[in-house]
């Protein structure tokens, strides 16, 4: 029976956003597949790896049959990348093998029977709802993602915490030293609600939204999260747990701050990070009126040293940092400028945009 007919590329796409979840290596092995579903002319391709799932639709059915079946993920994306690019593609099943054809290519994959797929179950309803363009939300996951925490015992750090409140949609990250916060605000009104989504779908959606105004739907229930947009339905678990309060970590009231060219910063801090070392990433900031030294060094006494000029009366502050952590904040940023608000040297930073209260990155300091 054949499934599919139709140029390789119009059947590379869907395979492509749905195979970004799949594992390589699972215990149960149907997860390696995509679960393929056929009804008439509509297609479907689904993956999921039980904790997220992707689903997304085109219409190159071939036929009226209705049909479906799984079939692995990497090869069947990995032969067809493979294949030339302006040729047709037919998928056929037959006696549970899934048969590629293409001119005079053809390639015979195994199947597993679609019954035996795993979906995850989508809920019932939901508590809340909201619509933004998908460039809004690409650019809220973009601005503190970077700050989410990778396989921390504190499981809830694993994520990134969302937040409706008002009329506004909140973002924030956190690993325990250092922490991201955006907001947008929305011609909707909410009442508060707080969920943490997991690493790997904040990571996904990165991949899947786009530049673009065309609508997303997120829809949140008690421990599920379901995005809608384009063509492409993604359900995934919420992280169980609390939350850190965020607004107690983000600084009030630092009376030393100064602005600074982020490109400036930024190249500064590369040059300065050569002469740190992968087991200890510190460099030393002595910030005085008028100037900020950035230095560091390493186990073979080597060092560097950058001085920039800045626009500062305030206190004389000796203060070291994680180079990595004030890279990855400064290479995110899109803006010309940095606000850098500091206490003493025993105190958290706050890295903000001059004239603009959405964005907030805090960094703890380290002994140098």
């Amino acid at each position: 029976m054949q499934l599919v007919k139709t140029t390789r590329d119009t059947l590379l796409r869907p395979l492509q956003i749905v195979s970004g979840i799949v594992e390589r290596r699972h215990t149960m092995p149907i997860l390696a597949n995509i679960l393929i579903r056929k009804d008439g002319e509509n297609v479907s391709f689904l993956s999921t790896d039980t904790e997220v799932q992707i689903t997304t639709h085109a219409a190159i059915g071939s036929g009226a049959e209705v049909t479906g079946t799984t079939v692995a993920a990497r090869k069947l994306l990995d032969i067809l990348r493979a294949l030339p690019e302006s040729g047709d593609v037919s998928l056929t099943l037959l006696n549970k093998r899934l048969t590629v054809q293409s001119g005079k290519s053809r390639f015979a994959l195994q199947t597993l029977a679609a019954e035996e797929f795993p979906t995850v179950s989508v809920a019932d309803s939901y508590n809340a709802s909201v619509t933004l363009p998908q460039k809004t939300l690409k650019h809220l996951f973009n601005m503190v993602h970077f700050s989410m925490a990778q396989q921390d015992i504190r499981y809830y750090l694993n994520g990134l915490l969302l937040v409706l409140d008002g009329s506004h949609v909140i973002a924030v990250a956190t690993d325990g030293h250092r922490l991201a916060f955006c907001q947008v605000e929305t011609e909707q009104s909410f009442e508060r609600q707080e969920v943490i989504i997991p690493r790997k779908t904040i990571i996904e959606l990165q991949r899947l939204l786009e530049e673009n105004d065309d609508p997303v739907q997120l829809d949140i229930a008690a421990s599920q999260v379901k995005l809608t947009f384009a063509d492409i339905e993604l359900v995934s678990k919420l992280v169980e747990g609390k939350f850190p309060d965020y607004t107690r970590v983000i600084p009030k009231g630092y009376k030393n701050d100064f602005t600074i060219s982020r490109d400036e910063l930024l190249r500064s801090l590369q040059r300065a990070a050569i002469m740190t070392s992968d087991k200890f990433k510190g460099v030393r900031c002595m910030i005085e009126p008028g100037i900020m030294k950035i230095s560091s060094t390493n186990a073979d006494q080597e060092e560097a040293v950058e001085e920039l000029e800045i626009d500062y009366g305030g206190d004389k502050i000796d203060i070291g940092f994680n180079v990595t952590y004030l890279l990855d904040v400064l290479n995110n940023l899109k803006c010309d400028q940095v606000n850098i608000a500091l206490g003493d040297s025993n105190s958290s930073a706050l890295i903000s945009i001059p004239d603009n209260g959405d964005f907030k990155y805090v960094v703890m300091p380290m002994r140098i």
